[in-house]
């Protein structure tokens, strides 16, 4: 073992510590006193250290809180807190013309921004005032801006959004030649970037004062200022050229534009518009493949399908219920409408004149729209093919066209009934018209034009209790159906319930503000209730609506007449009379008038248009030689019977006035006008005592026989004019009656 131990040397024994005292001569301390440099070190720096107790800055860790104090017993302050708050931040100085033009910049973008916010609430005579401010006070920015900085220190932003801001607000004031010249401003001014793009606004100003030329011109200068790379804007630009272009008449620069746009980016509008232009020039082949461009243009919607659910999980439920009626769906909705309108106004345009007839017309546009992605208009276009043909009077092409969709789903089946049911309605074949009614109703109980259609039979068979439930019904499938509303009115009026009847049509009066009918039957179940002050109140709404309306004028009259007050009823007879001048009732009503005021002479020309009208009538003529007689003229009076008694021979009333005024004047005709009297009368006795021998004396004698007149003496206070009810402007007849003609119309409208 021990020839491992290797024992140290003898020699190094007092050595053991050797080298501990062994160093660099830099450190050595002892000598720094006689150390040049660094006593001359000392002088320059470490000789100015501050005195003891302020410690030596720790810049490295100062920014933790870490400094020599806080070793010397000083609290930790990372945050300085211990100095306490912050001194106050310097005061601006608000008369600097730096703060005072800041201020005012500021004013005026608030002043913008008032202005399009009371634009888009409608006030513009707001906005207006609030841009006028804002471009007086920009003017005062500009100003101040030259006087402390450079030109080209200005802010161009804030001048062309308050300039543009103005001309837009002059633009919606129709302050046309205003709204231009602000426009020029921006324009010429080469310090805005794209400024040309606002020739565009500029032509839009033209275009609503007709001056198409320049529309045109400018919408061109525009176009030429627009780079290519904005498709979209130049796409726009192009279609009011196009618009102008029609307006204009020059449908042939208008096909222009439109094929450009339908080759480039075809959309609806466009090719609606192209349809029209070929329309306008006639040439039928064009129109056939402009048809074919609408129906090709994508609609870029989502289909139906995507908002069905296919399965049962709740949360992919909840979702599609969250985007089903959303706002993305409902322009979807509103696109797919707007393409569907575009495409049946253009069908009904073209289909008349493609072909040689409108049938085959109709027929082609069919066919094309089912190899489309429009499939669902075909069976509407064949409804409009079958009202065609009731507009041009063919009622069987038009039942043998509608009777094709009695096979059809059951939404093209109930418009199709429903039409029917109408047509039958109208033609008065009220089995017919309750059968097809009944068929529109089976295959949708939820179609209220099929509801009312069926009240409305049942109506006319005199039912109007099962009647007034079709309409309930329809009510509550569409509470926006006027007719049913409307029809039910009249139903309560047939029930005598009128406070009901009279609830309808104020509702339905609320809807439609200005609707005649309306108007009238609620004047009229006022007058039903015995409220002539209230039926008068309406009627005289009826005449703002319909001023030229006789039938409402002496309707007026005739309420006024039962109020004792003549004045205001003969200012009605008489204006009705001006628009009417052949109503015997209204006639009759001012003759009588002037007779009563002693103004017979007045009355003369009332009763010879009443004998112009009613020539075999011979109360007319009698009338009229009575008024001569009353106001003196007893020649004229005479010559009037005479000519009465040549064109009536056997009246009795006329020859005993003969026998009067030739006695009276003296005239030698009298002795034959009393022979003729006596044989007339013994005729009369003849003939009463045979009626009385036939009756066994049970039935009294007729007095007059048709046609003839009384005694001068029953003219003096005939009866008043009995009108049974007002017309509208166009003549015709508003009743209960009627109601199948006035309400049924909008449903020969397809569903």
């Amino acid at each position: 073992m021990m020839q491992n131990v290797h024992l140290a040397p003898e020699t190094d024994e007092d050595d053991l510590y050797s080298g501990y005292n062994d160093y660099n001569p830099t450190y050595d301390t002892e000598e720094l006193e006689n150390d040049t440099a660094f006593q001359q070190a000392v002088r320059t720096s470490h000789g100015r250290r501050p005195p003891d107790g302020v410690a030596r800055p720790m810049t490295a860790v100062r920014a933790a809180g870490f400094t020599k104090a806080a070793l010397r017993g000083s609290a930790f302050d990372p945050l300085g807190q211990s100095r306490g708050p912050a001194p106050p931040l310097e005061a601006k100085n608000e008369d600097s013309p730096e703060e005072k033009i800041r201020q005012l910049e500021k004013k005026v973008n608030e002043l913008v921004e008032e202005s399009c916010v009371a634009n888009g609430c409608g006030d513009l005579k707001l906005a207006l005032e609030k841009a006028k401010d804002a471009g007086r006070k920009e003017r005062v920015l500009v100003r101040q801006r030259e006087q402390v900085t450079t030109p080209e220190n200005i802010n161009l932003d804030l001048t062309y959004s308050v300039l543009f801001n103005l001309a837009s607000q002059y633009s919606a004031n129709e302050m046309y030649a205003e709204a231009l010249n602000t426009y020029q401003v921006i324009v010429k001014n080469k310090m805005f970037s794209n400024a040309g793009r606002l020739k565009v606004n500029m032509g839009n100003i033209y275009l609503k004062q007709r001056n198409y030329s320049k529309a045109i011109k400018f919408y061109r200068m525009a176009l030429d200022q627009i780079p290519s790379v904005h498709k979209e804007m130049r796409i726009k630009i192009l279609q009011n050229i196009g618009v102008t272009f029609i307006k204009t008449g020059q449908y042939s620069d208008a096909i222009n534009s439109f094929e450009h746009i339908m080759s480039m980016a075809p959309n609806l509008k466009a090719g609606f518009n192209l349809i029209l232009s070929y329309f306008a020039v006639g040439d039928q082949e064009k129109m056939k493949k402009a048809f074919q461009k609408l129906i090709a243009v994508p609609l870029e919607i989502d289909e139906d399908d995507k908002y069905i659910s296919p399965n049962d999980d709740p949360h992919t439920n909840l979702v599609i219920e969250a985007i089903k009626n959303d706002h993305l769906r409902q322009m979807e909705r509103e696109r797919k409408a707007m393409a569907e309108k575009y495409i049946m106004t253009a069908a009904k345009l073209i289909a008349p004149v493609i072909e040689t007839t409108f049938a085959v017309g109709y027929d082609w546009c069919v066919e094309v729209v089912k190899a489309s992605q429009y499939v669902e208009l075909a069976n509407d276009l064949e409804i409009n093919k079958a009202i065609t043909y009731l507009r041009q009077k063919d009622f069987n092409q038009a039942v043998e066209t509608l009777k094709m969709f009695e096979k059809k789903d059951s939404r093209v089946k109930s418009a199709a009934a429903t039409n029917l049911s109408f047509l039958y309605y109208l033609e008065n074949e009220f089995a017919q018209a309750s059968s097809y009614a009944d068929l529109a109703v089976n295959s949708d109980r939820y179609n209220p034009s099929a509801l009312t259609n069926k009240g409305n039979t049942v109506f006319a068979n005199g039912d109007y209790e099962k009647a007034a439930e079709f309409y309930k019904e329809a009510l509550r499938n569409d509470s926006s159906c006027t007719e049913a509303l409307y029809n039910i009115g009249l139903t309560y009026k047939k029930l005598n319930r009128l406070d009901e009847a009279l609830d309808c049509f104020l509702k339905l009066h609320a809807i439609l503000r200005n609707s005649a009918q309306v108007l009238y039957q609620i004047a009229h179940v006022y007058e039903l209730m015995e409220d002539p002050n209230q039926a008068i109140e309406w009627l005289m709404q009826l005449i703002s609506v319909v001023p030229t309306d006789s039938r409402a004028l002496s309707k007026l009259g005739e309420l006024y007449d039962s109020e004792g007050d003549k004045s205001q009823a003969f200012q009605y007879y008489y204006e009705s009379y001006r628009y009417f001048p052949s109503n015997i009732e209204v006639i009759e009503w001012l003759g009588a008038y002037y007779i009563d005021t002693q103004f017979c002479e007045k009355a003369i020309q009332y009763f010879e248009r009443a004998s112009l009208i009613q020539p075999t009538q011979v109360k007319w003529q009698l009338m009229v030689a009575s008024c001569f007689r009353r106001s003196g003229n007893y020649q004229k009076a005479l010559d009037t019977y005479k000519d009465i008694h040549r064109k009536f021979p056997e009246n009795v009333e006329c020859l005993r006035f003969l026998v009067r005024l030739c006695t009276d004047i003296g005239l030698k005709e009298v002795q034959e006008y009393a022979t003729k009297l006596k044989r007339l009368e013994k005729m009369k006795e003849i003939r009463e005592q045979r009626i009385k021998s036939g009756r066994d004396g049970s039935g009294g004698s007729r007095s007059k026989r048709e046609g003839s007149a009384g005694s001068d003496a029953s003219y003096v206070d005939p009866l008043g004019p009995q009108i049974e009810r007002p017309k509208t402007a166009a003549k015709k007849r508003i009743d209960e009656d009627d109601f199948a003609d006035e309400e049924l119309g909008d449903d020969l409208l397809p569903e």
